[in-house]
């Protein structure tokens, strides 16, 4: 008999879902799904008509030989390479680091106090102004090494990245069901086996997708490369001379009068906004495949 009301129960609420809403709801469905989509446009403004300004004064300056000569020839590839040099220095000082960092606190640490403290600066640390991070770096390698370059320029945005790749990577770690960790631990997997060859493999997507986004914050970054890599308008000589970079490029010739050179700037703040695009698309790209 308990089942057969169950039964009834069940139609009745299918029944009621099924059922077509209300001509009152329907209009404030609609009316509601305007206004989040006009909000949104709202919303979109600035980053067009940015967008617009860019490209409309930067497009007609733009040819091909830019690409491969440095700015004492009136092109930016020196800066196109010093950028792609000194991201990928702070990767290399970044990932490892963020990475086994947000392993740790996620893993290894949930009854350490030591770890409040870990996550608390380091979330104030992804706060803290980049010319703040370019002054540390000043200090620290710099004046060290006595002489700016690209080694000082990577470690500054090491520096920027690492907070965001170890929060991500924590995050990431923690949205792994906890059902895998133990069917892992009952499979005979270790701490250590479960941890990397189940946990870390899982969040793979979620950790690429961060370091993605500290890459892209980075590669717009001009306050800390400005006290840590100078400049310079023709290649750089090593890593342990300064190194052109493109937001210091467009930072140093944006009030410049000479109208050919006003007009270089702005191709390069298309250059450099088509690399940041292509990090932070790879990131959702990383995350919608997750």
């Amino acid at each position: 008999m308990s089942a057969y009301q169950n039964s009834e129960t069940d139609q009745a609420a299918a029944a009621s879902l099924c059922q077509s809403l209300s001509t009152d709801r329907q209009i404030f469905t609609y009316l509601m799904t305007s206004i989040a989509f006009g909000l949104s446009g709202l919303a979109l403004l600035p980053l067009l008509s940015i967008l617009w300004e860019i490209m409309s004064r930067g497009a007609s300056g733009f040819r091909l030989e830019m690409l491969f000569h440095p700015l004492i020839e009136n092109g930016f590839a020196n800066a196109i390479l010093g950028t792609i040099l000194m991201v990928s220095i702070g990767a290399l000082l970044s990932i490892p680091v963020g990475v086994i960092t947000g392993i740790f606190l996620a893993e290894f640490s949930q009854t350490n106090p030591f770890t409040q403290y870990v996550r608390f600066i380091t979330s104030i640390i992804t706060g803290v102004p980049s010319i703040i991070v370019g002054i540390f770096a000043y200090g620290v390698i710099v004046l060290l090494t006595k002489g700016f370059s690209a080694i000082a320029g990577g470690f500054a945005l090491a520096v920027i990245m690492l907070p965001v790749i170890v929060l991500t990577t924590e995050e990431a770690l923690k949205l792994i069901p906890v059902p895998q960790r133990l069917a892992s631990a009952a499979l005979g997997g270790t701490r250590f086996q479960t941890t990397f060859r189940v946990i870390v493999s899982s969040a793979i997507p979620g950790i690429t997708t961060g370091i993605s986004l500290a890459i892209a914050r980075a590669s717009g970054e001009t306050a800390p490369l400005l006290f840590t890599a100078l400049f310079s308008q023709n290649w750089s000589d090593g890593l342990l001379s300064p190194t052109a970079s493109l937001p210091v490029l467009i930072f140093n010739l944006y009030n410049n009068p000479d109208p050919a050179v006003n007009e270089l700037v702005w191709t390069t703040s298309i250059i450099l906004l088509t690399l940041v695009l292509f990090f932070s698309l790879l990131s959702r790209v990383i995350a919608k495949k997750r």
